[in-house]
């Protein structure tokens, strides 16, 4: 019987592993047989060490997103090695000064966009270009759920993720036919590193969770575990589909 979520041999890479989503998803995905990459702007060394306690196999190559000869380098030395890429998680980003757009300043607007979506495109547009050759593969973006509605104070962040839904949409339907998937996950609220800022006020803490139907923030491992499904076979009918996980929050 075929094991939809049998990685074994595959080779994943997953941007932003340092901590959160991105640590999770790239743990995951190792418990599951394969072999994956992690990246990030900082080493990622607790992430390897919790891919090595389940005996998994990782590595790390450092990359900026926001940098494109970086981009590059990182695909290209995959590649080398392993000659193709099998599954891409493009996890890494950043957020937003919480201000109201009036008080916002442009390079703040700057920073958030060059990782967010225009790291994304970078990411995307060189995993592309391994995987065609191969005419096999699959591409995951990490958006947010500010990708499909607004929130206030972060129009920058709300922008960016919005433009990663839409590129997955595009990508997506461009690359059915060659054999490459591209979907993507808006992750509601979620306890990460990047949303102490947030979470470690005890009134911002009970607004945000209420935005939600389960009136609490996800583990990292809840958002992980879709995308194994995005990367897997299970997933083989979908192209350019954003999957919403955060409790219900956009269905009311």
């Amino acid at each position: 019987m075929k094991q939809y979520l049998d990685f074994t041999g595959k080779i994943v890479l997953v941007t932003g592993a340092r901590s959160g989503i991105g640590q999770a998803t790239a743990v995951a995905f190792a418990g599951q047989g394969a072999n994956v990459i992690v990246s990030g702007r900082r080493p990622c060394d607790e992430t390897l060490a919790q891919i090595a306690a389940e005996g998994g196999k990782g590595e790390f190559v450092k990359c900026d997103v926001s940098k494109e000869e970086d981009v590059k380098t990182l695909i290209d030395t995959i590649i080398e090695k392993y000659g193709r890429i099998d599954v891409a998680v493009n996890n890494a980003g950043c957020s937003s000064k919480k201000v109201p757009t009036a008080e916002q300043d442009m390079e703040n607007y700057d920073r958030v966009n060059n990782t967010d979506a225009r790291g994304l495109f970078m990411c995307m547009m060189y995993e592309l270009r391994a995987m065609l050759p191969v005419g096999k593969g699959a591409i995951v973006n990490i958006a947010s759920v500010a990708g499909l509605i607004a929130d206030p104070n972060i129009s920058p962040y709300v922008g960016a993720k919005h433009a990663v839904v839409g590129m997955t949409k595009a990508a997506g339907i461009e690359y059915a036919e060659k054999g490459i998937r591209i979907n993507g996950i808006c992750p509601g609220f979620v306890e990460t590193e990047m949303t102490q800022q947030w979470s470690g006020n005890p009134e911002v803490r009970a607004r945000v969770a209420g935005y939600n139907m389960q009136k609490r923030a996800a583990d990292p491992s809840e958002i992980a575990t879709v995308a194994l499904f995005l990367g897997s076979d299970m997933a083989s009918f979908m192209n350019g589909a954003m999957l919403p996980v955060e409790a219900g929050q956009t269905a009311h």
